[in-house]
């Protein structure tokens, strides 16, 4: 994928109604999007998605719906108010400002794209006798990059763990980085910047400052004695939680990929300590299984481990996708130790202990953390999912091969004419339908024109009622991705499309 795609896919999110600008009459609002009609119905079967197969299909994992508002003292306790953070580097001519680490990453990339062009070269030249392992393990090319990789990240390390922030900036200098927009390297000092969005609660009270969450684990952390007790809840368990967070990024760019207001999907698993590695791996096969249930090419995922850890964190990675700007973090999981709980049984000296029976002891269970992007993985998925296809003869359709169980539409009704009773029989069909699925009704222009349209948001199946369909009871269904074409009787139409568009099918590929 390259810039020109991404530039094709947010000019197609707003001209099918998947994506606006906040407030874009008044000419927008920095980094804030509005989701339309389209975006909204991919949005929700996203989370649906990632909903059902958290805790639906798992008997230890539960869900809450925290408040977005907290206790100011919570955010002290969990470290945000102190330590939530990121490096800034300010650039004197752009007058742009940067995240440091992420200018220092950028430049690695071009190191491992490189790596992969020495990877390509040698597929075309041995063919089926390519060997990928014993390529990457003998080139002295793909060694040298991967050594220069290290070795940076060894300085960033440094610089990011021990809170040395001129050796990141020294690190940029020379590596000779520059600036994206006036490539000049004319760079202000790294300084840290804290991410939270802070409100008044109230006018009358004393001391009433109060935060945005910046993410939503603390709401079950705060929440687990509640859940677990109510819930006879025996380790190991989760508690999932989908909701909004807020945070006044450095660089709010890419789209819908680093916004100030954003969705998270969250799941926090408790465990017995001494046990966190275990299921740490565990969720990270799992979790990887759940993005390649979706049909996504593997070769666009990969693994990325952290460089520096978070302060609560004794194991942590990232799942990156290839965007097309490059592989950039989706999901997150961590290994959390027994942090949090600690924090906050410290800062409030209230017991959130959990009793083991077997053991006949308390402790304090160690967390391992799954925490997904609902809007990156909206944008993977419309990425992933926009084609243009050549037909032949000079002409082309744009589409939207997204998931069928995850596609706004999962079917579309259109009448062949708007006359001989089509449409009275095209709208009791949708009647019918509508109680299982989200059917699209259309009338308008010629059937060509509306199964165009129709690929273009994503519908998986459009079902054409024709002269025909008033005598012999049978409709006309058209595949999405194939373009090709079926009779099925009306009897026949429910289930048809249930084995192409259910949420169910695509479950069971988690099972």
């Amino acid at each position: 994928m390259s810039e020109e795609h991404f530039k094709s896919v947010i000019s197609h999110a707003k001209e099918y109604g998947f994506v606006f600008l906040s407030s874009e009459i008044y000419d927008g609002l920095a980094a804030v999007y509005d989701y339309g009609q389209n975006g909204v119905e991919l949005k929700k079967n996203i989370r649906e998605y990632w909903w059902k197969s958290m805790v639906q299909l798992h008997e230890n994992i539960v869900g809450v719906d925290a408040s977005i508002f907290m206790a100011p003292d919570v955010w002290k306790a969990s470290g945000h108010v102190d330590g939530f953070s990121d490096p800034m580097i300010d650039n004197k001519d752009s007058k742009k400002r940067y995240r440091a680490d992420v200018l220092i990453e950028d430049f690695q990339e071009k190191y491992r794209v490189k790596n992969q062009k020495e990877i390509t070269k040698a597929k075309k030249r041995f063919g089926e006798d390519f060997d990928l392992e014993q390529f990457v393990a003998t080139n002295p090319n793909i060694a040298r990059n991967n050594a220069k990789i290290e070795a940076i990240d060894e300085r960033l390390k440094e610089g990011l763990e021990s809170g040395n922030l001129h050796l990141v900036k020294e690190l940029i200098e020379e590596l000779g980085i520059a600036c994206p927009v006036s490539g000049s390297k004319n760079w202000t000092d790294v300084r840290q910047f804290n991410l939270m969005y802070s409100t008044q609660m109230s006018a009358t009270d004393g001391d009433n400052k109060i935060y945005l969450r910046p993410e939503t684990a603390q709401g079950i952390f705060v929440n687990y004695l509640n859940v677990q007790k109510t819930g006879r809840m025996k380790l190991p368990f989760g508690i999932a939680q989908t909701g909004k967070a807020f945070r006044n990024e450095i660089v709010a760019r890419q789209f819908i990929m680093r916004m100030k207001e954003f969705e998270q999907m969250e799941m926090q698993f408790f465990v017995t300590p001494g046990q966190e590695m275990e299921w740490y791996n565990h969720w990270k096969s799992h979790r990887m299984k759940w993005h390649l249930n979706l049909g996504i090419d593997k070769r666009k995922y990969r693994f990325h481990d952290h460089i520096k850890l978070a302060h609560y964190a004794n194991a942590a990675v990232d799942i990156e996708f290839d965007f097309p700007f490059g592989f950039k973090e989706v999901e997150g999981i961590h290994s959390r130790t027994d942090f949090d709980l600690k924090q906050h049984e410290l800062a409030t000296g209230k017991k959130l202990q959990y009793f083991d029976h077997e053991k006949n002891e308390s402790y304090i269970p160690y967390v391992v953390e799954t925490s997904i992007g609902l809007d990156r993985m909206f944008l993977v998925l419309m990425s992933n999912a926009l084609q243009t296809e050549d037909l032949g003869d000079g002409q082309t359709r744009t589409v939207l091969k997204l998931p069928p169980a995850l596609s706004p539409f999962q079917c579309a009704i259109l009448p062949l004419v708007k006359k001989d009773g089509l449409p009275e029989l095209a709208k009791k069909i949708m009647r019918d339908l509508s109680l299982d699925f989200n059917c699209y009704y259309e009338e308008k222009d010629s059937i060509g024109k509306r199964y165009r349209r129709q690929d273009a948001i994503g519908t998986p199946i459009c079902i054409t009622v024709d002269h025909d369909s008033v005598n012999d009871q049978a409709v006309t269904i058209r595949y999405r991705d194939t373009m090709n074409q079926m009779r099925v009787s009306l009897s026949e139409l429910h289930e048809t499309i249930e084995k192409e568009v259910s949420m169910k099918a695509l479950l069971k590929g988690l099972i």
